[in-house]
């Protein structure tokens, strides 16, 4: 895969305590390309897809079946370069810290922003994102260890079977993040207010139970510490997306880079017009 990133200018710290327009505007100057866990406290996190209009019906049928993987939050008319319900500012092309380029089916490209790649007949497609209910777990105690180490959230292929619609379909993708065992009921109750952002864990406790043979060697993003005591807790997570669009093949998609998700205007708390699984 070609990877061009611009020079690495603005550090995750720097970019703490800004708002949500305030980050932006440096993703806009392409002047940071990180993991955007732990930024925007209260704003919600998400996943992004953008695919040819010919393909988005039955990408967003698939999202509405699988809502736990993929929960749909906002999508876009075709050409739209925004989505107005999330944010009065907010650019596609250029407001995340890194994009891929799939091109049919395959990761061919890294890029900044995607001002060169932009067609009229894309559309564009919010799904919800893990990181929106780390701070409510962080409130209550639970730390998120990706956050203390400042890495990129692990993420892992699993067993778990989406229902597949057309071309799409596939296995489902899980982050994972360490618990202390004793708070995996507390973990879950917080985790029910947010259906968006992947709701409940779907597996706390032994991962080869869903498929993962080596949890120090994630798909995506970097193995973290396990300490004693502490179980690992496993979400639905929206590169489950990804794996389908891999398995489609259209012509040309595009995507967030796992871990580095659009920052909107928007609550984390229930967004307007989410439907509930």
């Amino acid at each position: 895969m070609d990877v061009k990133p611009k020079p690495h200018r603005t550090s995750h710290p720097e970019l703490t305590g800004l708002s949500a327009p305030e980050v932006r505007q440096v993703l806009r100057a392409n002047a940071y390309f990180g993991h955007t866990a732990g930024l925007c406290t209260g704003r919600l996190q998400c996943n992004l897809v953008i695919l040819p209009a010919a393909d988005g019906v039955d990408f967003q049928r698939f999202c509405q079946e699988n809502p736990v993987f993929c929960p749909l939050i906002a999508a876009s008319a075709p050409g739209e370069t925004g989505f107005a319900d999330l944010g009065a500012d907010i650019d596609l092309r250029s407001d995340l810290p890194l994009y891929f380029v799939y091109r049919p089916g395959q990761a061919v490209e890294r890029v900044q922003d995607i001002k060169a790649l932009w067609r009229d007949d894309f559309m564009a497609f919010a799904v919800g994102c893990s990181f929106t209910f780390e701070n409510a777990l962080m409130r209550a105690g639970v730390e998120m260890r990706h956050v203390t180490e400042d890495v990129t959230v692990p993420m892992y292929r699993s067993n778990i079977a989406t229902t597949p619609v057309g071309r799409f379909g596939g296995p489902a993708v899980v982050s994972m993040r360490p618990i202390p065992k004793e708070r995996a009921d507390d973990v879950r109750r917080i985790c029910q207010a947010f259906p968006h952002a992947h709701g409940a864990p779907v597996h706390i406790g032994d991962p080869a139970e869903i498929g993962i043979t080596d949890i120090t060697s994630p798909d995506w993003g970097a193995a973290v510490t396990i300490k004693d005591g502490e179980v690992p807790a496993f979400w639905g997570c929206g590169v489950t997306t990804q794996v389908a669009l891999s398995n489609a093949a259209p012509e040309i998609a595009i995507t967030h880079a796992p871990g580095a998700m659009l920052i909107t205007d928007a609550d984390e708390a229930m967004p307007t017009g989410f439907a509930a699984p």
